[in-house]
């Protein structure tokens, strides 16, 4: 992640830092899924909505990405959100629109 914030700075997107993100995932050879659909369910029955974290990475860690000058509280309890869904216990919310370097906040349950 800071790989990418070096190479691309803050400004951009976070579909950029997405694209980024993907690629250097993939020349480490870390395994990823990016923007999976995950299914939620209430009281036991699935729901039509779903929800995409940015990223899942080794099967088992929420990658969330941000662009933003400050992330919120609701951007926190979205990784949280993300993370009762899918039965994670480990998220990371990445937010590249720090200047100047990106920060990553671990959040588990």
């Amino acid at each position: 992640m800071f790989e990418v914030n070096r190479h691309m700075g803050a400004g951009f997107l976070e579909a950029v830092y997405q694209e980024c993100l993907a690629l250097e995932f993939t020349l480490r050879g870390i395994p990823f899924v990016q923007a999976p659909t995950l299914s939620l369910a209430y009281k036991g029955q699935p729901l039509r909505q779903t929800y995409q974290p940015d990223f899942i990475c080794f099967n088992c860690v929420i990658v969330e990405l941000k662009a933003l000058a400050v992330t919120a509280p609701a951007h926190r309890a979205q990784v949280l959100n993300y993370l009762k869904g899918s039965r994670m216990k480990l998220g990371l919310l990445v937010n590249f629109g720090t200047s100047p370097k990106a920060t990553i906040e671990r959040i588990a349950l």
